[in-house]
């Protein structure tokens, strides 16, 4: 469910159209409905009602200072992968005491800083990094609370560069490892360990997986009890999947319910960090054509809007839906959607069924809220887009467009 809706045959976000906004504020151009984003946190947080839990939204998903601020008024906390994340999150004024610190790669001045900060929890990924934070820690004269990422060697069945528990994969630690890092953890003086932290993947369109990692866990849980690691927090990670095309993916309080009943009679406080679940349909991006073009085997609409701006589709072969902002009525054709990027692999649709289109029109790239702006670049010395936050009548500059000037402001 989103609030982005044709009236008339003309695309509305919230209660504001689409043109007017295209209009002022010029293409490419995020657009981000507060409503959506409310709706989807609440049927995500309220699904885990018969928990003991805390929702943690996922920075990376959509970091926008606007969006973080929302959702931190709503009760979320955060999850985040950087010490950028970090610094956004305290921005927007989330409590510390209510952000989870995930990552392989955390430097000694990202830990330093959380500790400062007084985040929830480091969630661990490597010995190394269980060294170096009590590492850290001791210099500061802290105390670390952590959990142990354990990778369960579970297959999500998503894209391969989104799954992230088999023992393939870089990130967490597998489980015989994990039992030695609690065992280290316990010798440690200046950490202690807290939670049991797991996540598999991105975009899953079944709780199987889910369920199946978790029986890992509750095993495993057993062994480090006895081993008298007092775990307070249970960190699943996030992970479900939302349509971008004909996909079903669960809805959440099915979730929910299959972990109320596993986790009934344990003690344990559940962490959560959903990201595209929230953000994903909460967003959209607009585009202009700027010419058409055919060839003997292909249609081409030449948009204002690349690779560098929703690189998902070149990345992941994503599917985004696509759509006019003002519909025409005309007959459909096949597309290939392309960018002005001087890259063969700067597409947003190939092979695509649209209605006709001319140059000058506009359209709407759905399902763009997560992993869109967040992760655009300045390629080919593209200034990054403007984003929107629309809240009913309301129009707020989350961000505003770059500029030429912007994009050289940092070089001497």
């Amino acid at each position: 469910m989103h609030h982005f809706e044709y009236r008339d045959g003309k695309l509305f976000a919230e209660e504001v159209s689409v043109t007017s906004l295209a209009e002022d504020y010029g293409t490419p151009l995020y657009i981000y409905s507060a409503a959506t984003f409310r709706r989807h946190f609440e049927a995500f947080d309220s699904a885990f009602d018969g928990l003991d839990h805390l929702t943690c939204y996922s920075v990376k998903a959509n970091s926008n200072l606007s969006v973080l601020k929302m959702l931190g008024e709503m009760g979320a906390g955060m999850d985040v992968v950087s010490g950028g994340e970090l610094f956004r999150a305290l921005k927007a004024g989330i409590d510390p005491a209510k952000i989870v610190y995930s990552g392989v790669g955390k430097r000694d001045s990202e830990i330093r800083e959380a500790l400062t900060a007084g985040i929830l929890m480091f969630n661990v990924e490597s010995m190394a990094e269980l060294v170096k934070i009590n590492e850290v820690a001791g210099d500061m004269g802290k105390t670390a609370c952590i959990s142990i990422r354990i990778n369960p060697d579970v297959d999500p069945q998503t894209h391969p560069y989104i799954s992230t528990g088999m023992k393939k994969n870089k990130f967490g630690l597998d489980i015989e490892h994990s039992l030695e890092a609690y065992k280290l953890a316990l010798e440690l003086e200046n950490i202690e360990p807290v939670g049991m932290d797991c996540h598999i993947g991105s975009q899953l369109t079944s709780i199987d997986p889910f369920l199946e990692a978790l029986d890992k866990l509750l095993n495993f849980h057993s062994k480090i009890t006895e081993m008298g690691v007092n775990v307070k927090y249970l960190d699943l990670g996030g992970g479900l999947g939302i349509p971008y095309d004909e996909e079903e993916p669960p809805h959440p309080t099915e979730f929910g319910k299959a972990l109320a009943e596993k986790l009934s009679a344990l003690p344990l406080k559940v962490i959560l960090e959903p990201g595209r679940v929230i953000a994903g349909n909460s967003g959209v991006m607009i585009t202009e054509v700027v010419y058409t073009k055919s060839n003997p085997t292909k249609n081409f609409l030449i948009v204002d809007a690349g690779m560098n701006d929703l690189v998902r589709p070149s990345l992941y072969g994503s599917f985004h839906r696509i759509g006019e902002v003002e519909q025409q009525g005309r007959a459909a054709k096949e597309y290939d959607v392309v960018g002005p990027i001087c890259e063969s692999g700067d597409f947003l649709a190939r092979d695509r069924k649209l209605p006709e289109v001319e140059a000058g029109e506009r359209l709407v790239v759905y399902s763009a809220g997560a992993y869109g702006f967040t992760m655009a670049s300045n390629y080919n010395s593209r200034p990054r887009a403007c984003e929107l936050l629309v809240d009913g009548d309301t129009v707020i500059v989350a961000r505003k467009r770059e500029t030429y000037d912007s994009l050289i402001e940092n070089e001497l």
